[in-house]
C-alpha cells in the first residue's frame, strides 16, 4: 500500500491496481445541475460537488474536479472546491485539479505552490498545466511537484477542434510539437519506478495520432470518454500496447446518474469494468 510520502506515479499506479482505471470528473456546470434538479447557486455547487465526493471518492481511483466551475462563484466556490478536495482525499481517491495553467517565472511557482504544496488549503495530488509558452516555462511545476511528491499532466493532444494547428505543427526536425512535449516528458520520467510523475493529456477522440506515445514511461490523461464520443475500442487503438498508465477520464457519463450516490456508484462501477483491460 502506498503512502502520502511516495512518488505520485507509485501512489498512482497504487491506485489503479486497487480501483481500477478510471478518474472521475467533478463537473458542476450549469447543465448539469439543472439535470440533478438544482440551480445554478453556491447552495447547488456544495450539494453537486460534495454528493459527488460521497458516491465516488472510495470507490475510483482519481476524481478530477475541474476549477473553473467552481471559481466562476468567486471565493466561495473556492471555499466549496476546498471542502470537495478534503472529502475526496479523505475518502482515499487521488485529486487531480483541472486546471490548466501555464505561465512563467514566479508566477508559475505561484500557481504550482499554490495546488501543489501540502501546506496550501488546495493541495491536490496533481495538476493540470498547458505548454504552450514553451515546456521549460513549467519548470516551476515540475520543481514544486517533485519536492513535494506530486504529479504533473501536461495538453498533448487534445482533442477540441483548434487543438491541432499548434499540436500536429512540425519543428524543424520533423516531430510535431505534441511528440517533442512527449519526449521532454519521457525523459523526465528516464528510470522511475513503477511509473514516472510526469503525464500527458490525450484526448479519446482525437483521430489518428500524430506522435509516438508508447515511451513515457508515466501515466496518461484520456478524457472524452462516453458523453463526449470516446470509448474503450478508442483507448484500445490510440495507446496499443501501452495501455497500464492510461487513465480514462469520465465526467457526464457518470454524472448524468446522480443525484442518486446509489446510481452514481454504479455507473463508475461499469465504467470501471469496461476499462478492466487496462490493468490485465
Amino acid at each position: 500500500m502506498s503512502s502520502p510520502m511516495d512518488s505520485f506515479g507509485t501512489r498512482l499506479d497504487a491506485a489503479l491496481n486497487a480501483r481500477g482505471s478510471l478518474c472521475v470528473g467533478i463537473d458542476p456546470h450549469p447543465g448539469l445541475l439543472t439535470g440533478w434538479g438544482l440551480a445554478d447557486d453556491l447552495v447547488s455547487l456544495e450539494r453537486f460537488s460534495l454528493t459527488c465526493a460521497e458516491a465516488l471518492a472510495d470507490t475510483v481511483a482519481v476524481v478530477k474536479p475541474q476549477s473553473a466551475f467552481f471559481e466562476r462563484f468567486g471565493s466561495r466556490g473556492i471555499a466549496v472546491l476546498e471542502r470537495t478536495i478534503a472529502a475526496c482525499r479523505d475518502a482515499g481517491a487521488l485529486v487531480l485539479l483541472d486546471v490548466k495553467r501555464g505561465d512563467i517565472g514566479s508566477t508559475m511557482t505561484a500557481y504550482a505552490q499554490a495546488y501543489l504544496d501540502p501546506s496550501s488549503d488546495l493541495a491536490v495530488d496533481a495538476i493540470t498545466v498547458s505548454p504552450y509558452l514553451g515546456l521549460g516555462s513549467l519548470q516551476p511545476a515540475f520543481d514544486v511537484a517533485a519536492e513535494h511528491g506530486c504529479g504533473v499532466f501536461v495538453l498533448g493532444l487534445t482533442s477540441n477542434p483548434e487543438g491541432p494547428e499548434v499540436q500536429h505543427a512540425r519543428r524543424p526536425d520533423g516531430r510535431s510539437v505534441a511528440q517533442s512535449v512527449i519526449d521532454a516528458l519521457a525523459a523526465r520520467n528516464a528510470g522511475a519506478q513503477p511509473l514516472g510523475d510526469f503525464g500527458v493529456v490525450v484526448g479519446a477522440t482525437i483521430g489518428e495520432s500524430v506522435a509516438d506515445l508508447g515511451a513515457l514511461n508515466g501515466p496518461y490523461l484520456v478524457p472524452g470518454i462516453g458523453a463526449q464520443g470516446g470509448s474503450a475500442e478508442d483507448v484500445r487503438r490510440i495507446f496499443g500496447a501501452g495501455l497500464a498508465a492510461v487513465l480514462p477520464s469520465s465526467s457526464r457519463e457518470v454524472l448524468r446518474h446522480g443525484p442518486d450516490t446509489g446510481a452514481l456508484r454504479q455507473a463508475a462501477a461499469r465504467s470501471i469494468d469496461e476499462f478492466a483491460f487496462l490493468r490485465r
